[in-house]
């Protein structure tokens, strides 16, 4: 959330240092991003009067203009904006002024003199609009410093509203704030009731009350669809980060960044009937302010008038009562909804709107009269137009309660680990807008309508600290007995997995637990998962069942930033479905693509393969000392490519996959070359062996070398387990130094070159008996593996 500090100023005393402020805001929870000006830092710029505008005589796209408000005489000014005309008023960067982009000199534009600059928005820091230059109201007087005229001389607050602070989301949320932090008195605009000057009401009915328990209805007639919204109204919406539209609707916006309460207002001729507050019905539809039409569902509140929806309640309104250019007759709607009513709706039909963030978080279930009593007062104010009674539709028995909650001063001291005087505790409470009443050893404390977030002890103690000041309470020691962990040779840790793969040239990166359901589907299509029943965001709507999304997607980030070669893994827990249960386990997950090492001048480039991935995992394994136990069978698995997956397998049983992403899925993700992945259970695979000693052999070992041709089909470990066997336990290394397919060698079949070192324990071993092993190896591939010898 962006606020102005002048507006700011006008409910509650500021100081004069922004920066203080916001260091305090912070410190009291209030998060503060950004200390901004409210404008660029520029000089020299005046509010200029364009008096005629005529084709440059060597430039179709140029302008020569005669431009009022620097002195006495007309200045020629070249200018190149599509949108220039005679009789506007624009910013006017005179000889000498200073703009971000330097200087302002006197220049001759394809032959013509230009004595000056007419000024976008983006030019002078004020927004990113640069398609022309920036329009300024007529009644600024020419000549007058431009940030003089528009009261630039600003800082803008940029706030990072936790979600349970969502009466924070409005200039009078943050006063009461700054108020209760720095013991300053809040100090409202007056905001009086507007009387009714006609009869006229529009019938309202609620046939939801526990969704909607509150509705402030009031029709304005009369209002004029030629006005515009004042300069100050069109800067403070700006500031906030809102584009003006037109009158009707910044006025409500602005109430709603003034107020915290979201309005919404109708055009009254295209309503029928009368408003209905209820849920959806099988098979209605609602195209929404944005031209979208999407479904409405029976778990869906509506606004609705006689001929069906017409506004998504608390998220948008819909096009067809929309108001439009020529509105003269207005309905203002100022309505209360639960969060649980409006939570997850947005984000279900991918909306993102102010509205619905901050019903979301909770409104002033009280506030619906005050802000429309504020509409209405600034409508008629600029537009014109005739009200009608405030009307109030209300189920009381639906309101949200806030009963007492208990407060022990005795208990904030031990949760506070400082001791804070009761009178403080109370004065503090107060200030927050709270009742306070009690004696002896409890307060009983009624929080005020707009604090959701109050509903515990502990919340109040929370309260008084973060008002007292966490910077006042000294620091000290935790008093809390030790209990060291049990340290055992058969862990390995993540820290020591993840220091491993640093140092094998990866980075680790950290993804959200939630993932995309389009980006899971694609890569798991046949797999459940945990869907969210109020999600972050669309994107964001179901917890992972792997981690390779996460993955993928941070890759797919990098790309885009023309990364060409990655290398990450990732650490975390996956969230796997198993007959309606969850199972919640620990992973790590790799993924690699690009050159197989950094471009360099010794080594030639070398896309990234199997081998390479296969490398690091074993170097994982390698921690355990159980290399032996793990092996690699051809498996296919969901979003690998078909041929290039295999299952790692640890004695028989699968703790994870390795393999290539399938080439579609990486179209579809438009990434250009497909990524080698893998991804490991840690639990059941990193528990290492017990370290045993074994005498190192004193008798020297002998090497024979031998020529196996087999099937394509046999795997290593398959040669491995059958030479094994035939050695009878004198083999003490196995090497394979040579795979040759070609010439003299059939089709389908391959040649590996094998290295055997056989080695005695207690004597040396013969020529002879090496040989014996030799032959005693042949036989037994011969029969086992229908294997031929290479001589």
């Amino acid at each position: 959330m962006r606020v102005s500090l002048a507006w700011l100023g006008e409910w509650v005393e500021t100081g004069p240092d922004p920066a203080a402020l916001a260091a305090r805001l912070t410190m009291s929870g209030i998060e503060v991003e950004g200390v901004d000006p409210a404008a660029g830092d520029f000089e020299g710029v005046v509010v200029g009067e364009v008096i005629s505008v005529a084709r440059h005589p060597a430039a179709d796209k140029l302008t020569v203009c005669q431009v009022a408000g620097g002195g006495g005489a007309q200045l020629q000014v070249v200018c190149g904006a599509p949108n220039v005309r005679a009789g506007m008023k624009t910013p006017f960067a005179l000889e000498g002024a200073k703009l971000s982009g330097g200087v302002i000199r006197k220049a001759k534009l394809r032959g013509v003199e230009s004595a000056g600059m007419l000024c976008s928005a983006r030019e002078l820091g004020l927004s990113d609009d640069h398609e022309g230059i920036l329009e300024l109201p007529d009644e600024l007087v020419t000549g007058t410093p431009l940030r003089e005229a528009l009261a630039l001389d600003d800082v803008i607050l940029t706030l990072n509203i936790t979600p349970n602070r969502g009466d924070v989301l409005s200039v009078l949320g943050l006063a009461r704030e700054v108020a209760a932090i720095t013991s300053r008195k809040l100090t409202p605009p007056a905001l009086e009731p507007v009387a009714a000057a006609t009869r006229e009401k529009f019938p309202v009915r609620i046939d939801a009350p526990a969704a909607c328990p509150r509705f402030a209805g009031r029709v304005v007639q009369g209002v004029n669809p030629s006005s515009r919204t004042p300069l100050w109204m069109r800067e403070r919406l700006r500031r906030a980060g809102l584009r003006p539209i037109r009158p009707v609707v910044d006025v409500t916006n602005y109430v709603m960044l003034e107020l915290g309460q979201p309005l919404h207002a109708y055009d009254l001729r295209r309503l029928s009937g009368g408003i209905e507050v209820r849920h959806g019905r099988a098979g209605e539809s609602l195209r929404l302010l944005d031209g979208r039409e999407i479904p409405v569902g029976t778990d869906t509140l509506v606004i609705a008038d006689a001929a069906g929806p017409v506004g998504l309640a608390g998220v948008m309104g819909g096009e067809k009562s929309g108001i439009a250019a020529d509105t003269t007759d207005v309905f203002l709607e100022g309505a209360f909804f639960t969060p649980d009513t409006v939570a997850g709706v947005a984000r279900r039909h991918g909306l993102v709107t102010d509205a619905a963030q901050r019903f979301e978080r909770g409104v002033d279930p009280r506030g619906q009269e005050r802000a429309v009593e504020r509409a209405t007062e600034l409508l008629i104010a600029i537009a014109g137009g005739r009200p009608g009674p405030l009307v109030i539709t209300q189920d009381e028995s639906q309101q949200p309660k806030r009963p007492a909650v208990t407060l022990r001063p005795d208990r904030v001291a031990s949760l506070l680990g400082v001791t804070i005087a009761r009178t403080e505790i109370e004065e503090i409470l107060r200030r927050l807008g709270m009742q306070v009443a009690g004696a002896g050893d409890v307060l009983g404390v009624i929080p005020p309508s707009h604090r959701f977030d109050i509903a515990i002890e502990q919340d109040l103690i929370e309260e008084v600290g973060r008002i007292h000041g966490y910077d006042n309470i000294p620091r000290a020691d935790a008093k809390m007995p030790q209990r060291p962990q049990p340290v055992t040779e058969r862990a390995v840790t993540r820290e020591r997995l993840r220091l491993l793969l640093v140092d094998r040239g990866y980075q680790e990166v950290i993804t959200y637990g939630f993932v995309d359901p389009k980006l899971q589907r694609l890569l798991f299509p046949s797999e459940r998962a945990l869907a969210l029943e109020n999600p972050l965001s669309a994107e964001l709507a179901e917890m992972r069942v792997s981690l390779w999304p996460g993955l993928v997607e941070a890759l797919r980030f990098n790309l885009r930033r023309q990364q060409e070669r990655a290398r990450i893994f990732e650490v975390g827990t996956r969230f796997e479905l198993d007959g309606g249960r969850v199972f919640e386990s620990q992973g790590i997950a790799g993924l690699i693509v690009g050159f197989a090492l950094p471009e360099q001048w010794g080594v030639e480039k070398r896309a990234a393969d199997f081998y390479d991935l296969k490398g690091d995992v074993e170097a994982l394994f390698s921690l355990t000392g159980r290399q032996a136990a793990i092996s690699y069978v051809a498996a296919p698995r969901e979003g690998l490519h078909p041929g290039r997956s295999a299952a790692i397998m640890d004695r028989g049983k699968r703790v994870g996959w390795i393999g290539q992403l399938q080439p579609e899925v990486a179209r579809r993700l438009e990434i250009r070359d497909a990524p080698w992945l893998f991804e490991i259970a840690i639990d059941p695979s990193f528990r290492s062996e017990v370290p045993v000693f074994r005498e190192i052999s004193k008798y020297p070992a002998i090497r024979r070398d031998l020529g196996v041709v087999v099937d394509e089909a046999v795997t290593l470990d398959e040669l491995r387990e059958s030479v094994n066997l035939a050695a009878k336990g004198l083999l003490r290394e196995l090497h394979v130094f040579d795979v040759y397919r070609g010439k003299g060698v059939e089709p389908g079949r391959k040649s590996i070159a094998l290295g055997l070192i056989l080695q005695e324990t207690s004597r040396t071993l013969t020529d002879r008996e090496a040989d014996a092993v030799v032959a005693a190896v042949i036989e037994r591939v011969k029969g086992d593996l229908k294997a031929g010898i290479r001589e």
